[in-house]
C-alpha cells in the first residue's frame, strides 16, 4: 500500500515559534442559550515542527490561563476563579500534539489538551493557510485551527453560573509562526 503524496504549496520544513503579536487564541460559548460570549487569551507561546512528511509534524502550546479576557472585568474575574479556570492553582492550559491526519485538502491535528490539571484527547480541524516571507524576509507560516470541547470533561463546572453557560466551548486559533534559526 502506498502513502498518498501530500502537496502543500510552498511547504517548508523546520521549527517555528508562534508569534503572539500576529496570532489569536479565542473561544465562543453560549450564554443563556440565546447569545454567544467571545473571549481571548492574551499570553501564549508554542512551537510547530514541520517534518519532511507533513503527517509527522508536531505542535506544542502553552496558554497563560490568567490572560483570559472578555472585555468585562467582573465576568473575567469569575472565569479565572475556582468555578471555572481556577488560575491560582492551574495557571496554564497546554496542548501537545499526538498526530496529524489528512482530511480532504485540510488536516486533523490530534493531541492532548490540559485544562485545570485534567488532560483529555482533542482533535482540531487544521487549515494550512500558507508559507511565505515575513516583513524581514524570514520564513513564516499561517495556520487556522478549531475544535469544540465540553468544559465539564475538564472539571470546569461553573458553579451557579454553570447553569447559564453552555457546556460546549468552541476554540479558534489563528496562528502565525516564524521559522527559528538553525
Amino acid at each position: 500500500m502506498s502513502t498518498p503524496t501530500i502537496n502543500i504549496p510552498g511547504y517548508v520544513t523546520g521549527t517555528w515559534a508562534i508569534d503572539p503579536i500576529h496570532s489569536d487564541v479565542s473561544f465562543t460559548v453560549r450564554h443563556l442559550g440565546v447569545s454567544k460570549v467571545r473571549g481571548q487569551f492574551n499570553t501564549f507561546s508554542g512551537e510547530i515542527v514541520t517534518a519532511e512528511n507533513p503527517l509527522d509534524s508536531k505542535v506544542t502550546a502553552t496558554i497563560d490561563a490568567g490572560s483570559f479576557h472578555t472585555r468585562q472585568e467582573q465576568r473575567d474575574a469569575h472565569v479565572k476563579g475556582e468555578d471555572f479556570l481556577h488560575t491560582d492553582e492551574h495557571p496554564e492550559v497546554t496542548f501537545v500534539s499526538t498526530g496529524v491526519r489528512q482530511n480532504g485538502e485540510d488536516f486533523l491535528l490530534d493531541g492532548n489538551l490540559t485544562i485545570r490539571g485534567v488532560t483529555k484527547p482533542v482533535t482540531l480541524d487544521l487549515e494550512i493557510n500558507g508559507f511565505g516571507d515575513g516583513m524581514d524576509g524570514s520564513p513564516v507560516v499561517g495556520i487556522s485551527a478549531s475544535t469544540e470541547i465540553s468544559r465539564k470533561d475538564f472539571g470546569v463546572h461553573g458553579g451557579g453560573a454553570g447553569a447559564v453557560v453552555s457546556d460546549k466551548i468552541k476554540i479558534n486559533l489563528e496562528i502565525e509562526a516564524g521559522r527559528k534559526s538553525d
